[in-house]
């Protein structure tokens, strides 16, 4: 059973200290507004002769009042931004804990613009329409509250008849407060696929460009931008919605209370001029929640569904589980009648039946389609459903848990990702390792030229802008030689390179000891090549062939085809 994700609660885990902080000045804050309605209406009456308070006495609860206030203001102004920078800290690093946690194999297959939009367009949501609103809902409570009870205090009658014109507002503004909600979750579901294609477009810009299909993809952006404006309009319709009937609603029950005020006060019951004219103030007190709170239920609504969204997203996958093995390999792997298809019925591997030992060198070769990179996908628990056993020292794959298999396990594949970092914090990943295992890998990996000419801090750029392919290659060899694994996969990896530079850099990764070495790869050097203890030939999903470089050319078969033809 899935266990589900819970985010709304990160929010708070470190943040109750400032929240408590901004709820407590804001209720200060609040209470002070009502206390200056109160404060006009005591100065009205005493100039109107109506009042016998001393001014004198009036100014001090003035003074005092307004330093009560103006210490709640420093300590909300200090309170707010540290509780909302808390809050969303630690649940942006919750949501990348589970994006960051998931098999390797996840986002191959998943939309990864959804992922972008919850981390960057549904963050402020949450910010503006969840967190902000809960100091606006403390707010406006409070003063609705207050008012409402010196509203008590100075007229029971008035104040009923305020709060019956108030049910006209609430019940007006709840059907499209629903919509908004619903358009807002729209537009949320709408970012993601814009920002899907924004990602696809700039993935693809050489693409784009060599094929001369600038006027297809603009068409295809503004569609896509069409739909999304038109979601966005959507929304704003149903927030002005929402608003128009709130306030016309609100423009009625202030109209009723002021015509019901007046007739009281030239009536004789007792309402004084400064009554009424506070009251007026007092009533947009009460009525400003009626106003507001429609919208601001439904913003937040709209909030806690997206939050729930991603979290039933993240939350739609196992439990990383399996069992331990041990970091060095010991009895070797072994593939026992492994199938694989992306598609059902569509094999790409069929019936693959091999053994690896350990400390050996294992090349795999074949034309293209083979199989070849899906087999080592398939090694590194990409996928899972496959037919067969892949076993490491005898534990079936599926079995093993990922973090365990990644320490006994390194890939370098042909497509190099580079962060927009240092040449040496991409070497290491951000993790500490002596700096003699550091030079080791650079040098093996052919680096010493790059770091003698622009030094270990050089930014590489985004996703290696900044370094040529071949430099980008060598990062990630460095990577996977300087954490020396007891396995080691390459696929590709020296594409990119010069042959001079190829044929160094394998002769090096080959010469290691202690490790198994499973590479694929197009580059037929025969000095290379006898340097492997067993070719493995994939054709067409299945093994072909298998041995040493003599006993396959001495075979004449699929491997001597494709030597003589790559010569």
């Amino acid at each position: 059973m899935r266990k589900q994700v819970s985010f709304k609660r990160q929010l708070f885990l470190h943040s109750k200290a400032w929240l408590l902080a901004a709820v407590l000045s804001m209720v200060v804050l609040s209470g002070y507004n009502l206390v200056v309605s109160w404060l006009l209406q005591k100065i009205i009456d005493i100039a109107a002769g109506r009042d016998p308070t001393s001014l004198w006495l009036i100014g001090w609860i003035a003074l005092l009042s307004f330093a009560f206030f103006m210490i709640a203001y420093f300590i909300y102004r200090a309170a707010r931004p540290k509780f909302i920078q808390a809050a969303m800290e630690q649940y942006k690093a919750r949501v990348f804990e589970k994006i960051i946690g998931r098999k390797i194999g996840a986002l191959s297959s998943e939309n990864t613009g959804r992922l972008l939009s919850a981390l960057t367009n549904d963050m402020r949501l949450v910010e503006d329409y969840y967190l902000d609103s809960i100091l606006t809902v403390v707010d406006i409570s409070v003063s609705f509250a207050g008012a409402l009870i010196l509203m008590l205090w100075y007229s029971p009658i008035l104040t009923l008849a305020a709060v019956l014109l108030s049910i006209l507002p609430i019940v007006i503004s709840l059907p499209p407060a629903k919509k908004l909600a619903e358009a807002e979750k729209k537009v949320s579901e709408g970012n993601a696929a814009y920002v899907e294609t924004i990602k696809d477009i700039l993935s693809g810009f050489s693409v784009i460009k060599s094929f001369r299909a600038e006027g297809e993809i603009q068409e295809r952006f503004e569609a896509d931008n069409h739909r999304m404006e038109t979601v966005k309009s959507a929304r704003r319709y149903a927030e002005e919605t929402v608003n128009l009937l709130s306030t016309a609603a609100s423009v009625v029950m202030r109209l009723g209370v002021f015509v019901i005020g007046a007739w009281m006060a030239v009536s004789g019951t007792g309402i004084t001029p400064g009554i009424v004219l506070v009251f007026l103030q007092l009533v947009t007190f009460v009525i400003s929640p009626i106003e507001r709170m429609p919208g601001i239920l439904a913003n937040r609504t709209a909030a806690i569904a997206i939050m729930d969204k991603l979290s039933d997203f993240l939350s739609d996958q196992e439990e990383a589980r399996g069992e331990e093995i041990g970091r060095t390999l010991t009895h070797g792997i072994s593939i026992r009648d492994l199938s694989f298809g992306y598609e059902e019925g569509k094999e790409v591997l069929r019936h693959i039946c091999l053994d690896f030992e350990p400390g050996k060198n294992y090349a795999i070769v074949g034309g293209s389609g083979s199989g070849k990179t899906t087999f080592l996908n398939l090694m590194m628990q990409t996928y899972d459903k496959y037919e067969g056993r892949i076993l490491f020292d005898g534990t079936e794959l599926r079995r093993i848990h990922p973090d365990s298999l990644f320490q006994t396990v390194s890939l370098v594949q042909q497509n190099v990702f580079v962060f927009n970092d240092t040449v040496r914090n991409n070497i290491t990943l951000y993790k500490d390792f002596p700096d003699r295992d550091v030079q080791s890998a650079i040098f093996k990996a052919g680096l010493s030229d790059l770091l003698a000419s622009h030094g270990e801090g050089y930014i590489c750029g985004e996703n290696g802008s900044a370094l040529s392919g071949g430099e980008k290659q060598r990062i990630s060899i460095a990577r996977a030689l300087l954490r020396s694994t007891s396995v080691l996969l390459m696929d590709e990896a020296t594409a990119a390179l010069d042959e001079i530079t190829a044929n160094s850099i394998m002769n090096s990764v080959l010469a290691m000891e202690h490790i198994t070495r499973i590479i694929v790869t197009h580059r037929l050097e025969e000095s290379v090549l006898r340097e492997y203890d067993e070719i493995i030939v994939l054709h067409r999903g299945e093994v072909a062939e298998r041995g040493t470089f003599d006993q396959l050319i001495n075979r004449q078969g699929v491997f001597y085809s494709l030597f003589t033809v790559s010569q």
